[in-house]
């Protein structure tokens, strides 16, 4: 087939669909934005940069993302929408050129007992579909080797209408699950201490029950003193075996006391229910101290940890059960399914091989797949997520992604970078919401937000290439090429801190002394056992401070003042001054406005149309009743002091009629770490991640300790914010604390009087102590990774 000889020897015009290569964002006003306008290429990588708080998440996820998302969920069904999270047009007046956006956030991987790692990348679904097919002895279905789903059988009649006649049948089932019957899936079970519920040489009347909540003569404890099963003037020591049975274990017993119906039940599984059941971190602070100094956790007896029943651990391939293939290293586990050749499960081995090989490039390959999920750091967590879309087909998506870099050693960042760049070159869109110069500097397009943070940011203070950035004069700009100074003097520990044959996790039996009265930090790649040495060596008990990674938890309602504490003086000094209840001070309680009930917006649910929240016309936005709002302290009523900077409130009440030295003390320390333009009534909800993690540094500088244990509290702050941190650090080493930093950021290494280096790889490759001394002497070594790119950002 011959083809016609084409004549125009001009280019044919360009298609018009291929002019639709910019994403354009006009008039965005979420949260803090300022009528923002810019323009994005498509199949480019655009960094977001900005001070911690300029507005970087509400333009990228709060406004790009998530007009995107609510898009794609219109075009499903009214019924299938009933069942999705509804989501609000956000604050912009247009957004064009959208394409489908693919989040990868920071949220921490739900920390349910019984998710891990292979539970949420579907590598378990694969491997428990490759044992029912290939294991020996075969056990059943795929059911057989969840450790979430029990052994149940049953059989009973059915009665159902056949033919206009009722019929009874007889039915039975039964599934075969792998779930281990002892620890019901979770691989460790608890014991209660019997020795911290009752104190055994009293007798009830004596109060002998020391739980929370069941002293002191209230129902909790009348229950028992007057359940007639045993005589309450008897010392429970001298209990009798079935009087004991009945105090502790009795099942649940309808009865009458004081003539009030009641359910009487043993201590124990009344504890367990009303107490054990919760999640920890929801807890009061007493019973927390109570669960955490009765209850004790040890590894399941039966499955040994593995979480499954016998009979998933007995069906094998080549000698190794499904506990073990989840036990294993996942770089270990590829090789494994490699040398696996069956050609009657192909498919399943090549996306099983995928997805484990995802795990080993995206530097992942130390996890094992039974690692529970909430014990992953931010960046690991991210980086999990991150491996369901490497593999991929789609192109022409938008990938957003917030500081990838998180929780990364400077080793880690180049491939992490490739990784971004190879998403990019497949033809999509990916945003980055980022801190790191050294990710920075691969952007083809920046957007610079700023100048301040809060109310002094959301506006576009630089739009173009790297190199613009540099000369730009913004923030950014400025600090982009700054390089910390390794330490002339360092000072001299008051003491030691001595950790022997440290064996958490990946350790390797550690030998290391931390000196105490300096700032000490520990480094290492990612996965070398920082975390397992400072965590799990450290005892957390009296003076020490430990400042983890963990999301702070509040509601809408929740805010700065609530979260640190702050509102309990200012409560109090204004009762005092007005000679009322502190109650009425607290949109929560009695102040509250009746019509919205102190939320300041009334909220309207519309199924699956996305709810509105209007504000409350009674109190006009300010939570309280109006009557409530006549009362004044310094001139000013509660809602103007709610509305009111931290930088202001610290004048307000560091001196004059208003002066209040508890509130004071709070918000200094908002001060010192960089939160001066927080208001004091802005919903925790609307904090960027690094404003959370540096209100939750504030908060914890009030606890009582000498040895303060940080957890990469660089984590979401930008290189301006760095050198804050920094003085914050150096402040508490001067008034004689003692600081260990578990850190990557090269700023803080050099800053540091001495540094703890492990590794020298990640999991079984890591685990062991590669160098112990000063900065100087790390980098005039150069023997370990850490060494050698802290020597390169000094420039020595």
């Amino acid at each position: 087939m011959s083809m016609a000889p084409r004549t125009d020897t001009q280019s044919p015009a360009p298609h018009v669909a291929d002019s639709h290569d910019l994403i354009r964002v006009h008039g965005a006003r979420e949260n803090n934005l300022k009528d923002v306008s810019i323009e994005i290429p498509k199949r480019r990588l655009t960094v977001f940069t900005g001070v911690s708080g300029s507005g970087k998440s509400s333009l990228v996820f709060n406004t790009i993302a998530a007009e995107s998302q609510r898009l794609i969920n219109e075009t499903y069904s009214a019924f299938v929408q009933g069942f999705m999270p509804t989501l609000a047009r956000p604050e912009v007046d247009v957004l064009d050129g959208l394409t489908t956006v693919i989040t990868v956030d920071q949220q921490r991987l739900g920390a349910d007992p019984r998710s891990t790692v292979g539970t949420a990348t579907d590598a378990n679904a694969m491997l428990r579909i490759l044992f029912s097919r290939l294991g020996k002895p075969h056990i059943g279905s795929p059911k057989a080797f969840s450790f979430n789903v029990a052994s149940i059988s049953g059989a009973g009649a059915v009665t159902m209408e056949r033919g206009g006649q009722t019929v009874k049948e007889r039915r039975s089932f039964s599934i075969t699950g792998g779930m281990c019957p002892r620890c019901e899936g979770r691989g460790s079970v608890s014991d209660l201490d019997l020795t911290q519920l009752y104190d055994d040489s009293k007798s009830l009347s004596e109060g002998a029950i020391t739980v929370p909540g069941y002293t002191g003569g209230g129902w909790n404890s009348r229950l028992y003193s007057e359940s007639g099963f045993f005589d309450p003037d008897k010392p429970i020591r001298k209990f009798t075996k079935k009087e004991l049975r009945d105090f502790l274990h009795r099942e649940p017993t309808r009865m009458k006391i004081a003539g009030i119906n009641m359910t009487y039940e043993g201590l124990v599984p009344r504890i367990q229910k009303s107490m054990l059941a919760k999640d920890r971190e929801g807890m009061q602070p007493h019973i927390r101290e109570f669960v955490d100094r009765a209850v004790t956790f040890t590894t399941c007896p039966e499955c040994d940890g593995t979480r499954l029943n016998e009979g998933a651990r007995s069906s094998k391939i080549k000698r190794i059960s499904i506990a073990d293939a989840c036990a294993m290293q996942i770089s270990d586990l590829a090789e494994w399914v490699r040398g696996l050749d069956e050609p009657s499960v192909a498919p399943l081995l090549t996306a099983l091989q995928q997805t484990l090989d995802s795990f080993v490039e995206i530097g992942l390959g130390y996890l094992s797949l039974d690692r529970p999920a909430g014990t992953l750091s931010g960046g690991e967590a991210q980086r999990v997520k991150m491996i369901r879309h490497l593999g991929s087909s789609l192109t022409d998506v938008t990938y957003v992604f917030d500081e990838p870099t998180i929780g990364l050693h400077p080793h880690d960042i180049q491939r992490m970078n490739d990784l971004l760049l190879r998403l990019r070159d497949k033809g999509n869109t990916v945003l980055v919401v980022e801190h790191k110069p050294e990710t920075i500097a691969i952007a083809d397009h920046v957007v610079d937000l700023g100048p301040g943070a809060g109310t002094a940011g959301g506006t576009v203070c630089f739009e173009g290439t790297v190199e613009g950035l540099r000369s730009g004069g913004t923030i950014t700009g400025r600090h982009f090429d700054d390089r910390a100074v390794v330490k002339e003097t360092v000072r001299k520990p008051t003491g030691t801190l001595e950790i022997r044959g440290a064996r958490t996790h990946n350790l390797q039996g550690v030998d290391v002394d931390i000196p105490l009265g300096v700032l000490a930090v520990v480094t290492g790649v990612a996965g070398s056992g920082k975390s397992s040495l400072v965590h799990g060596s450290i005892p957390a008990g009296e003076g020490v401070v430990s400042v983890d990674q963990g999301a702070i938890r509040g509601s809408r309602r929740s805010n700065p003042a609530t979260y640190t504490g702050l509102l309990d003086p200012i409560r109090k000094a204004f009762a005092k001054a007005n000679g009322v209840k502190p109650a009425l001070f607290s949109a929560n309680s009695e102040g509250a406005c009746p019509t919205c009930n102190g939320a300041g917006v009334i909220y309207t649910d519309l199924a699956m149309m996305a709810g509105v929240a209007t504000t409350c016309e009674e109190c006009e936005g300010k939570r309280f009743q109006a009557s409530v709002l006549d009362y004044h302290l310094g001139g000013r009523d509660i809602s103007e002091v709610l509305a009111m900077s931290v930088t202001e409130a610290e004048e307000f009440f560091g001196a004059g009629e208003a002066h209040t030295p508890a509130a004071h003390r709070v918000l200094t320390r908002l001060s010192d770490v960089g939160l001066g333009y927080l208001s004091l009534g802005q919903p925790l909800t609307t904090l960027s991640g690094g404003e959370r993690q540096r209100l939750k540094l504030a908060t914890h500088m009030a606890d009582k300790g000498g040895v303060y244990v940080l957890d990469e509290p660089t984590a979401g702050l930008h290189l301006a914010d760095v050198e804050q941190l920094l003085g914050l650090l150096d402040r508490l080493v001067d008034a004689g604390k003692s600081v260990i930093v578990v850190e990557h950021h090269q700023a803080v290494m050099a800053h540091a009087d001495w540094i703890i280096d492990l590794g020298p790889g990640a999991g079984h490759d890591g685990g062991r102590l590669v160098f112990e001394g000063t900065p100087a002497d790390l980098v005039a070594a150069r023997a370990t990774l850490t060494g050698k790119h802290l020597a390169t950002y000094v420039g020595a």
